[in-house]
């Protein structure tokens, strides 16, 4: 933090808190000029910082998990969870009108499409990594999802 006194609407800091709950985001960053304010659900709760923001910040290392990254209850739901492999939306049906990939109690096969992703507006396949059977869906339809997040259970 710099000395610099900075005024922070809190009206403004409950938008975003309530715009997290809202799309089951788990961070939210905005800048304002020089203001770069970030609303978490996570580590702390809220970041102000009078500073020029960050151009440019590369991605972490690839098969290296984020350090800060906190273990959330859902994630421990279950040991048989599938996670998802990126940040996106998740649909469990290829379209709108479409019967859904699965449904609870079906038995499904080592690669069958559980659902799909859509992430930088492409439909990403989330294969089963295991044969066995559906025993939660643990997303809606249409539900933003985050890396690592329980998508569903096979067991």
């Amino acid at each position: 933090m710099t000395s610099r006194k900075t005024d922070v609407n809190q009206q403004l800091i409950r938008d975003l808190a309530g715009i997290l709950n809202d799309t089951n985001l788990t961070e939210i960053e905005v800048e304002l000029g020089d203001l770069k304010l970030r609303v978490s659900r996570h580590a702390a709760a809220v970041h102000a910082v009078a500073a020029p923001p960050m151009a440019f910040a590369p991605p972490p290392a690839q098969g290296a998990a984020p350090a800060s990254a906190p273990a959330t209850p859902a994630a421990d739901a279950s040991k048989n969870a599938v996670p998802s492999p990126m940040v996106g939306t998740a649909y469990l049906a290829p379209a709108p009108d479409a019967r859904p990939f699965i449904e609870v109690g079906q038995k499904v096969t080592q690669g069958q499409t559980l659902l799909i992703i859509e992430a930088m507006k492409t439909m990403n396949q989330i294969p089963s990594p295991r044969a066995g059977t559906v025993t939660a869906i643990l997303v809606e339809d249409a539900q933003p999802v985050e890396y690592g997040m329980p998508l569903i259970v096979v067991e």
